[in-house]
């Protein structure tokens, strides 16, 4: 659930702060103050549950290293498609 809700918060900001050339504006800031929640709370609901014995360690040690690719890879998401480009299309 936390793979498809991190990157929620950022998509809404984009949308909504486009028309504002500002480079940091309030909305992306709660934004990214939101995707950040997310992704702390991705890493620590499986140690929590570890460390009290709902799961084994190295299923949480397994589930902490998808996670580092998982989200390294929504993150190479965002700086691929949110760089300016030449074309006469927007990726996005």
């Amino acid at each position: 659930m936390f793979y498809f809700l991190a990157p929620v918060p950022m998509l809404i900001a984009r949308r909504l702060g486009a028309d504002i050339d500002s480079t940091s504006t309030a909305c992306k800031e709660l934004s990214i103050f939101f995707t950040t929640g997310i992704v702390v709370s991705a890493f620590g609901l499986p140690c929590i549950l570890a460390h009290a014995g709902v799961m084994q360690w190295g299923a949480c040690a397994f589930v902490l290293a998808g996670n580092v690719i998982a989200f390294l890879t929504i993150l190479g998401f965002f700086l691929y498609f949110g760089q300016d480009s030449d074309y006469d299309f927007q990726r996005w």
